[in-house]
């Protein structure tokens, strides 16, 4: 994957390092400035790397997983991210629509997390994954500014594919983590450029006043309260109780 770091700037303020037990500089070489650059910056781990840790982040590896490292890899790439979980860590947010293996795999890759605010999820129950560059806005969408982006959706047909490529072996998914290696990115997806509005209050590290349910009593984060027509300030529950997710028991 291309870099563009370090910019011309830093490389230059580490080739030379001021050595004082001797009172004057010296030059390091080209080859020790950019060890030194990356051990502040490291790239991107390799493939198998990569899955190892969602390996160990999921628990097992499969061919979810496998799906899910190639399409985070290949939505960075298309973004020209390279280092999104430590100097670009703020410049991604990224839509997950389905609860599977593959978004697991997509957190360990990108870096975004659910507790970072840089993790969204859509529960479309669909195999994708859309990729939102906070460095390239558009324009401005109601009271939202609107992003760059890349939806990237597994293609159904990459399941026959695998299965063309190894009718030997009869169980699926080692069929598919065989197959989803080495298939071409064509082969595997769907890409589609998009642009994404992204609400203020969406954004990571968007801080908003804590209010409190007029009914519930409980704290609301991030302006996901509702005014019934009283003026009352509820949260979702207390306002829409037949839309809860769960039931009080009796």
């Amino acid at each position: 994957m291309p870099t563009n770091f370090p910019p011309a700037a830093f490389q230059k303020s580490v080739a030379t390092i001021p050595q004082l037990a001797m009172g004057h500089s010296f030059a390091l070489s080209q080859a020790a400035a950019a060890s030194l650059i990356s051990s502040y910056h490291p790239p991107m781990d390799s493939f198998d790397d990569l899955l190892r840790q969602a390996e160990l982040a999921h628990g097992h590896l499969c061919a979810g997983q496998i799906l899910g490292v190639r399409l985070a890899l290949l939505g960075c790439q298309r973004l020209g991210i390279t280092e999104p979980r430590t100097r670009e860590r703020k410049r991604l947010v990224t839509f997950v629509e389905i609860d599977r293996c593959a978004t697991d795999a997509i957190a360990v890759v990108t870096g975004c997390r659910l507790g970072k605010r840089a993790l969204k999820f859509r529960d479309w129950g669909k195999m994708a994954a859309t990729f939102v560059d906070l460095h390239a806005p558009l324009e401005m969408h109601h009271d939202s500014p609107t992003f760059r982006g890349i939806r990237i959706a597994a293609l159904e047909s990459s399941k026959q594919r695998a299965r063309e490529l190894y009718p030997h072996i009869e169980n699926k998914n080692q069929q598919q983590m065989l197959a989803y290696r080495e298939m071409s990115e064509a082969d595997l997806f769907d890409e589609q450029w998009v642009s994404v509005p992204l609400h203020p209050r969406e954004m990571p590290g968007y801080k908003s006043p804590r209010i409190s349910c007029a009914i519930c009593g409980e704290g609301i984060n991030y302006d996901r309260n509702i005014v019934d027509p009283d003026g009352l300030i509820l949260c979702q529950s207390c306002a829409l109780p037949e839309a809860r997710y769960y039931q009080p028991l009796a």
